[in-house]
């Protein structure tokens, strides 16, 4: 019984594909799937992350080396990526500007901070933001400013001018537009409520 059992442990060690599936688990089974090509493994990667959103090119070269791709591989295929279409950065940065401008109201100091640390480079960054017009920045200020209002009642002029000019601060809007668009909001507030206005 123990020959018979020395014999199943060394044709096991010995065997074929079937074998080396048992020991090498699932990572020696997906190679044996796929040819070890670093060239497909990177084209995988990059069809992956571009299938939940748009990137921009430097977060895809981020994500292929963490994946261990080697660089020269990871540029030559991503530069087949842009020589498609398929990675534009200054479509990228407008499509962010956009989105983010919409969905998280943010102004545009925010927005380049967002595209510089997405590896934008500064000739899109800009060209995007040049996009983004003044009125819209504006009333989405006001929008965001209005909504908060509703929920600070109790507060003073001044807690109320504080709290909202750094909120607007925080998303990215200029100083002066922030103060001009809150005091404008919170007199208005203010007189629809027939509060007594403490005014600077």
């Amino acid at each position: 019984m123990n020959d018979e059992g020395a014999t199943r442990r060394s044709g096991r060690r010995s065997s074929g594909p079937a074998g080396s599936d048992d020991v090498g688990g699932p990572e020696e089974k997906k190679s044996q799937r796929q040819p070890d090509d670093p060239a497909a493994k990177a084209r995988d990667v990059v069809y992956r992350l571009l299938a939940t959103r748009a990137r921009s090119r430097s977060e895809l070269r981020q994500a292929l080396l963490r994946k261990e791709i080697e660089e020269d591989v990871a540029d030559a295929v991503l530069q087949k990526f842009v020589d498609a279409g398929l990675v534009d950065d200054a479509s990228f940065a407008e499509e962010w500007v956009s989105a983010r401008q919409r969905y998280q109201g943010l102004g545009r100091k925010a927005l380049g901070f967002e595209l510089r640390r997405k590896g934008v480079d500064e000739q899109h960054v800009e060209a995007a933001l040049a996009n983004v017009d003044a009125e819209a920045e504006e009333d989405r200020a006001r929008e965001l400013v209005q909504r908060k209002l509703r929920s600070m009642r109790a507060a003073d002029y001044q807690t109320k001018m504080r709290r909202l000019v750094g909120m607007l601060a925080r998303k990215g809007y200029s100083e002066g537009l922030a103060y001009r668009v809150v005091r404008e909001q919170v007199e208005a507030h203010g007189s629809a409520e027939g509060e007594d206005l403490d005014l600077p």
